[in-house]
C-alpha cells in the first residue's frame, strides 16, 4: 500500500475540516484540500487541477451543468413562499392542527412531511428550500430551539426514505438498480426492517434532544432573527390553500409525469409562475425576490459542486486502490465490508450519491464473485452510502446552515446522529440477518 498516498488522502479531508472550521468558504477550501492530496501522490498538480479531462474543474462543472437549473429555481420558489407570507399561513395552519401544548407533535408533523416528499420523488435540495422557511415560524411560535429543525429534516429526507426503503424514487435506489439490474424494490426484507428501525431511532432521538432542550430552557430567541419573517405576521396573509398550491401543483406534475425527461425543471418554473401570479399582492417588488433568489443560488450551486470535486479526485488517486483492499479484510460478512467501503468513499466525497456511484463501479464485481445476491448488494451499498455523508464539508449541511442561519457547531452534532448514526444502526441490522441467513 501507497502509505505516503494514503497520508495525502488524511491530509486533504482534515485541511478540507480545519478551513471549514475556521469559517474559509468551501470554495476556497475544497481546492487547498485537493492540491494536499495530489503533492503526496505521485499525480501531475495542474493537469488534474485545470485540465480538460478527470479534472478537479470538470468535475466541479459537471455538477454545475447538472444541477444549477434546480437550486436556481429552488432558490427563487422558497422566496416567493417565504417573502408573500405563504410559509407563515402554511405554519399556522399545521400549528392549528398539532397544537402548541406539545411540541414534539409539531416535529413529528415536520418529519412526516420530509419523508413524505422525499418519498415522493423530490429533490432533497428543493425540500429544504421549501420546508425551512415553513418551519421557522412553526419554531417562533412554540419557542422551542431553533437548533432542533435539522433533526425531522435530515432524519425525513436523507434516511430510510432515501437509501432504505423499498421502491424510493431517488438516485440512491436508482443507481444501483440501474448498475446490477436490480429492481426499485431490491432485497425488500432488508429494506423495510431498517426502515422500521430507522424510523423508530429518530423519532426517540428527536424526542430526547427536545426533552433536553427545553430542560435547558433553550428557546427560539437569541437563535435566529428573521426580520421579513416577522414583517410578515403584521400583513395579511395568502390563504392556506392559496399558500399551498404552488407546492401542491409542483408535487403533482413530478409525481404524476415522473417519466418525462427534467420534468422537475418544468414543475419548478410551474410553481414560480404560479407563486407570481397568486402572491401579486403580498409581493410588490417581484424583481427583488428574483434577484434574491438567483444570488443565492449561485454560491450554494458552488458550494456543493466543490465538494464533490474534492470527492472525486480524493477517490481517484492510485494510493485509494490500496484502501480498497485494506477494507476487504475487514472480518466478518462480505456485506459488512462492502457497506464499511461504501460509507467511507461517501466520507471522502461528501456526497452519498458519489460514493454510490464509485461502488457499483468498482466494489460490486468483486461482491457479486464472492456470491452475493445482486439484490442483497443494492441495498447494501445504498444504505452503506449514508454512513459517513455527513461532515463538515458536506454540501448540502452547508447549504442548510445558510438557509437556517445555524453555524456548524449548531447543526454538526445533531446531523450526523440524525443520518449517519441512523445508517450505522441499519447496517448493523443487515450484519445481523446476514448471520442469521436472511440477507
Amino acid at each position: 500500500m501507497d502509505l505516503l498516498g494514503v497520508f495525502g488522502i488524511l491530509m486533504g479531508i482534515l485541511t478540507i475540516i480545519l478551513f471549514i472550521i475556521k469559517k474559509f468558504n468551501i470554495i476556497v477550501a475544497a481546492p487547498i484540500a485537493t492540491n494536499v492530496v495530489l503533492l503526496f501522490n505521485d499525480v501531475p498538480i495542474l493537469e488534474t487541477v485545470f485540465g480538460k479531462e478527470n479534472s478537479y474543474m470538470t468535475a466541479l462543472a459537471g455538477f454545475v451543468a447538472s444541477n444549477f437549473a434546480i437550486f436556481l429555481l429552488g432558490s427563487i420558489l422558497a422566496k416567493y413562499m417565504d417573502k408573500s407570507g405563504a410559509t407563515v399561513s402554511i405554519a399556522n395552519k399545521v400549528l392549528a392542527l398539532v397544537g402548541t401544548k406539545n411540541p414534539y407533535n409539531a416535529l413529528v408533523a415536520l418529519f412526516i412531511i420530509s419523508a413524505i416528499l422525499t418519498y415522493g420523488g423530490i429533490n432533497v435540495f428543493v425540500i429544504i428550500f421549501a420546508l425551512v422557511p415553513m418551519a421557522k415560524p412553526i419554531f417562533r411560535e412554540l419557542n422551542i430551539s431553533w437548533k432542533l429543525v435539522i433533526i425531522p429534516i435530515f432524519g425525513g429526507t436523507s434516511t430510510f426514505t432515501m437509501t432504505m426503503l423499498p421502491g424510493a424514487p431517488s438516485l440512491h435506489n436508482i443507481v444501483p438498480s440501474t448498475a446490477l439490474g436490480t429492481t426499485l424494490t431490491a432485497a425488500p426484507l432488508i429494506g423495510i426492517v431498517t426502515s422500521v428501525v430507522a424510523i423508530v431511532f429518530i423519532l426517540t432521538f428527536m424526542k430526547i434532544s427536545l426533552s433536553r432542550s427545553l430542560k435547558k430552557g433553550e428557546t427560539f430567541v437569541g437563535n435566529e432573527s428573521d426580520e421579513s419573517s416577522n414583517a410578515n405576521l403584521d400583513r395579511k396573509l395568502p390563504s392556506f390553500i392559496v399558500s399551498l398550491l404552488p407546492i401542491v401543483v409542483l408535487l403533482a406534475i413530478i409525481l404524476i409525469f415522473s417519466s418525462v425527461s427534467n420534468i422537475i425543471i418544468v414543475a419548478l418554473i410551474t410553481a414560480i409562475v404560479l407563486s407570481a401570479i397568486l402572491f401579486r399582492k403580498q409581493i410588490e417588488q417581484q424583481k427583488d425576490v428574483l434577484n434574491q433568489g438567483a444570488n443565492e443560488s449561485v454560491g450554494s450551486t458552488i458550494t456543493t459542486g466543490s465538494t464533490i470535486a474534492f470527492g472525486s479526485i480524493a477517490t481517484s488517486v492510485p494510493a485509494f486502490k490500496g484502501v480498497f483492499q485494506l477494507i476487504q479484510s475487514i472480518p466478518g460478512p462480505p456485506v459488512l465490508s462492502l457497506m464499511v467501503g461504501t460509507g467511507l468513499i461517501g466520507g471522502i466525497t461528501a456526497s452519498a450519491v458519489g460514493a454510490i456511484g464509485i461502488s457499483v463501479a468498482n466494489f460490486a464485481p468483486y461482491y457479486l464473485e464472492l456470491g452475493l445476491d445482486p439484490e442483497t448488494v443494492h441495498r447494501a451499498i445504498a444504505i452503506g452510502s449514508g454512513a459517513l455523508s455527513i461532515v463538515p464539508y458536506s454540501g448540502f449541511l452547508i447549504i442548510f446552515n445558510n438557509l437556517t442561519g445555524l453555524t456548524m457547531k449548531d447543526s454538526f452534532l445533531k446531523g450526523f446522529i440524525s443520518i449517519s448514526v441512523t445508517h450505522w444502526i441499519a447496517m448493523a441490522v443487515i450484519v445481523i440477518m446476514a448471520i442469521l441467513g436472511l440477507a
